[in-house]
């Protein structure tokens, strides 16, 4: 019967056996280092499957060992959150940026070119532009609203043919909510496979969350999360998820192993909490967002604004949106006329939403994305990807949405834009 449940259905219970932990209705919390082996045949077996050494014979689950490896709320966490990607498996990190970089440095090897989509969150960005050169790792970029021939012919004018072997992308892009199409890059990804090496699909879901899109029924083969956005959900924890197949889960836990940046066991059970009322948040964010945008669209103070759900549709994008995404999303971000002055006196004006980086929480956040989350992008590159100094980024929580409208419009009210700039 539970195979035919929803995910928000299964959430209070998948995978969680009570008789094992004396009736207790909700998981405890595994506070232990070590597991007890009944006989060194069984811990001999666990080791062989945590390593990689053989395959599970058929039947065989993953035996407890030692809670860098696994540990029962880890585990119980990470089967529930499979559920909404229906992935195989899933791996869950100390942080976003520890499951991003963890796939980054298990498919890339010194020589080899990761092409990504731009804009990108700043630490990601930072990573590959900084850190993956260091080890004669090669990225190229290209841009939301190139096509599959333009995105193909970079590659080839730039003699990464034969080095692609892993794309990165994120949709909709952090802040502005660009829109990459995952199918077409599917495509993009088989043209420069050959027999010997195929090119993999990794995409950072986390504005959208494990609700609103589904990379891996898109054609991706990797889904990655900053578990402390929508899925922790309360502004309270640090983690980061990795979902896909089973070879590939297996080569992203071994490496998460040696790294040992896995999860606390106390993240895991906070992150089984708010798997629970991740729909309904999630639904009542969308919903405030929705009336937040509209509210916005057309302003006099306002020179352009990003959210999904008014994406033009006569526009290229809205053709992306209709076929990747169950909703538009709790994400908003604008551009004030003017500048960083302007840009900074509506986020000081604020009453209600706090001035905060991060996103997904149960309250709205704004920030400034070029000196705050994308500060470590190069300046000429962050005008060229869009992130301008009069950007502004909404996170859209739970609060009454007439009180989130009257908090940004008395705050768009303090704004004083000289009339040239209302032209």
């Amino acid at each position: 019967m539970k195979d035919s449940m929803k995910p928000e259905s299964l959430m209070m219970s998948y995978g969680y056996k009570p008789e094992l932990s004396e009736g207790a209705i909700k998981c405890p919390i595994f506070l232990t280092s070590t597991f007890v082996f009944k006989n060194a045949e069984e811990g001999k077996a666990f080791f062989e499957l945590a390593y990689g050494k053989r395959d599970k014979l058929p039947g065989e689950e993953m035996g407890l060992i030692y809670s860098r490896i696994n540990n029962p709320d880890l585990e119980i966490l990470e089967n529930r959150l499979r559920l909404w990607d229906k992935a195989d498996d899933c791996a869950v990190f100390e942080s976003g940026m520890s499951a991003i970089s963890t796939v980054l440095m298990e498919f890339l090897e010194p020589g080899q070119v990761l092409l990504y989509s731009s804009p990108t969150y700043g630490g990601t960005d930072h990573f590959i532009n900084h850190f993956l050169p260091k080890y004669g790792i090669h990225s190229l970029g290209f841009k939301s609203g190139m096509n599959k021939e333009e995105i193909i012919k970079l590659v080839e004018d730039a003699g990464y043919s034969d080095k692609v072997a892993l794309m990165h992308i994120e949709t909709p892009a952090n802040p502005t909510n660009a829109l990459i199409d995952i199918e077409m890059c599917r495509e993009i990804a088989d043209h420069f496979s050959t027999h010997d090496k195929k090119v993999l699909i990794g995409v950072d879901n986390t504005y959208m969350g494990p609700l609103w899109q589904h990379p891996l029924q898109l054609g991706a083969d990797i889904v990655m999360y900053s578990a402390t956005k929508y899925i922790g959900g309360h502004s309270d924890l640090i983690a980061g998820a990795v979902l896909g197949n089973a070879e590939i889960m297996q080569r992203v836990k071994v490496l998460r192993t040696f790294l040992g940046n896995m999860a606390s066991p106390h993240t895991g059970w906070m992150l089984m909490r708010s798997l629970e009322t991740l729909k309904i948040r999630m639904e009542q964010q969308q919903r405030n967002a929705i009336e937040v945008a509209h509210f916005l669209k057309g302003h006099e103070k306002i020179a352009k604004l990003n959210y999904l759900g008014l994406i033009p549709q006569d526009s290229p994008d809205y053709a992306i949106y209709k076929k990747q995404y169950d909703g538009p999303g709790a994400m908003i971000s604008f551009e004030i006329k003017g500048g960083e002055k302007e840009a900074f006196k509506f986020l000081n004006s604020l009453r209600l939403i706090r001035l905060a980086v991060s996103l997904g929480g149960t309250e709205s956040l704004a920030e400034h994305p070029r000196s705050m989350t994308h500060a470590g992008v190069d300046e000429n590159h962050a005008e060229a990807i869009g992130v301008t100094h009069s950007l502004v980024r909404l996170s859209i929580g739970v609060e009454n949405s007439d009180d989130l409208i009257a908090d940004v419009q008395q705050a768009l009210e303090k704004v004083k834009i000289s009339e040239n700039m209302m032209v």
